[in-house]
């Protein structure tokens, strides 16, 4: 290959490899990217001059080891230079007299509480002490006055001077961070930005909670954790913006310091919350018992499109939507009551939260779509999944890759076996074991709830009625202590998600539900907590 050629074979996956090969040599994404542009930069010098290249992916690894060897002897020139150098002189004098450690010590110690100062100060302190350059250009590099340079100087002096004698204590303490959970549940649609998939780390779990406590500036979260400002400035960063840059875990304040931007219970409000609705759990579970004894014809009348019909698949339909009916009632009764003038935020995405306490409620109601296809112009499955019933599928799958529903589409009219292919087949015979077809005869029908989707907006209108009246004295004794609670937890800034905390305050109620329901005989769970049950579907023409 020509050296002329070398551009070629630069793209996003040599991109990232080189990079790989920076980030696992330097100390920071920024300088690890620096790194990367130099070696970029030296292929395309190279590919200006004459000569052809034998092993053009060798040579190209050889030209990313030569500059990273140039690079990191620059690096060693410019601590010698710290150490050594003006530098030295510049800091030693910020010491208290008489200290008696030696000067690499010393000047190790001030480094150090270099790395805590936040930005601004930090950056003014390197250009000045390391890259020799004047408060004239500093300002003018910064875009701002000499005044102010100066005064930045002055303050980071006065920081290193005041703090240097105890520095020899700091050094030595480990940064050690302890196991934090949070279990984060989310709303919407995720795949606007879901900031839950850039919150792994423990350093970020860590300064989530300081920063839930009480608003904390860079340098604040910094001194508490040991860790020097540089770093809790990056993740800071991250998780303000968040996935999309738009909603994060944490919101700048006017004042520069950063806040909580979600609702989050520590584990005893969270059990304070629990108890509000447990509470009334024997008194609701009664009630819904009641109404669906009476209530049962009423369900067995909604024109299903399934040759046969089963009033336990219905009433697992509509037990999510059930448990959901005292709270809905709470919260109608909050908004009208308590939280009339908050203006809620308008966000297609939304998280919140708990610390975890122990207790999982992994609970939830996924639903997927797809337009034109087994015959039909669009079709909706949803599924719900509790600790008696598994999720079929969650939030994001492609209905197009999953053969299992889609025979489920194509035997809602009933599917000869035939007809099928013997591939098909096989996925038939996965279909009526996780609960989507059954066999009669030599046809497929789909077991699974299926209803025109015409007849969507009320699907859930019987059970919906729970909320109209049948636990008026119990969920205006639970709102008055919500809205206590929710005026003693949640931050000014965070009102508007209010609503949240009683969806956190209800998650044991879906569970305790379904196991009173089972008790009684009203629900048949599933065998290995997989099946029709808790799975339906929504078509269309």
């Amino acid at each position: 290959m020509k050296k002329q050629e070398l551009p070629n074979i630069i793209n996003d996956g040599l991109l990232e490899k080189l990079f790989g090969f920076c980030y696992a040599r330097t100390s920071s994404s920024y300088e690890a990217q620096e790194l990367c542009s130099d070696i970029v930069f030296e292929l395309i010098k190279t590919a200006n001059a004459e000569g052809e290249v034998e092993n053009p992916y060798a040579f190209v690894w050889r030209i990313a080891r030569n500059v990273y060897a140039d690079f990191s002897r620059k690096r060693r020139q410019h601590a010698t230079l710290f150490y050594q150098g003006d530098a030295e002189q510049a800091l030693l004098s910020l010491a208290a007299k008489g200290n008696s450690d030696s000067s690499r010590t010393l000047l190790h110690a001030i480094y150090q509480r270099i790395a805590f100062l936040t930005k601004a100060y930090r950056e003014v302190m390197i250009l000045f002490y390391l890259d020799g350059l004047s408060t004239a250009e500093i300002a003018k590099l910064q875009h701002t006055s000499e005044t102010a340079i100066r005064q930045r100087l002055f303050s980071a002096r006065q920081k290193i001077r005041s703090e240097v004698e105890q520095m020899e204590e700091s050094i030595k303490k480990p940064i050690s961070l302890d196991q934090i959970r949070y279990v984060l549940i989310g709303t919407g649609d995720p795949n606007t930005g879901d900031p839950r998939n850039v919150f792994t780390r423990q350093f970020s779990k860590h300064i989530l909670w300081l920063c839930h406590k009480s608003p904390k500036s860079a340098s604040e979260i910094a001194a508490e954790l040991n860790v020097p400002t540089l770093y809790v400035e990056e993740e800071l960063d991250i998780l303000t913006r968040g996935e999309n840059g738009e909603y994060g875990l944490l919101r700048r304040l006017d004042n520069g310091k950063y806040a909580i931007n979600f609702i989050l219970l520590e584990k005893e409000e969270m059990e304070q919350a629990n108890a509000i609705y447990t509470k009334h759990l024997p008194d609701i579970c009664r009630v819904i018992s009641d109404y669906v004894g009476t209530h049962k014809e009423k369900f067995l009348a909604f024109p299903y499109l399934n040759k046969k019909i089963d009033l336990n698949l219905i009433l697992w339909q509509q037990v999510f939507n059930m448990a959901d009916a005292f709270s809905y009632h709470v919260k109608q009764i909050l908004s009208k009551t308590c939280f009339t003038d908050i203006e809620k935020p308008h966000r297609p995405f939304s998280i919140y939260g708990y610390v975890y306490n122990g207790k999982s409620y992994g609970c939830g109601l996924d639903g997927i779509q797809a337009k034109n296809i087994c015959g039909y112009s669009e079709i909706s499955v949803s599924n719900i999944y509790i600790s008696r019933i598994h999720a079929h599928f969650r939030c994001g799958q492609n209905l197009s890759t999953n053969i299992p529903l889609q025979l489920a589409i194509r035997a809602i009219d009933g599917l000869a076996t035939n007809s099928l292919s013997e591939e098909e087949k096989e996925h038939s015979a996965k279909a009526i074991e996780c609960g989507y077809l059954y066999r009669e005869d030599e046809m497929l029908y789909t077991k699974i709830l299926v209803n025109d989707a015409k007849d969507t907006n009320r699907l859930f209108e019987l059970s919906g009625r729970l909320s109209d009246g049948y636990f008026e004295t119990e969920a205006k004794e639970t709102a008055k202590s919500i809205a206590e609670l929710i005026r003693k937890t949640v931050p000014k800034h965070l009102l508007g998600d209010w609503e949240f905390v009683s969806d956190l305050a209800t998650l044991p109620i879906l569970d305790a539900l379904v196991e009173a329901l089972i008790e009684k005989g009203i629900l048949v769970p599933p065998e290995n907590g997989i099946g029709a049950e808790g799975c339906w579907m929504s078509a269309a023409k």
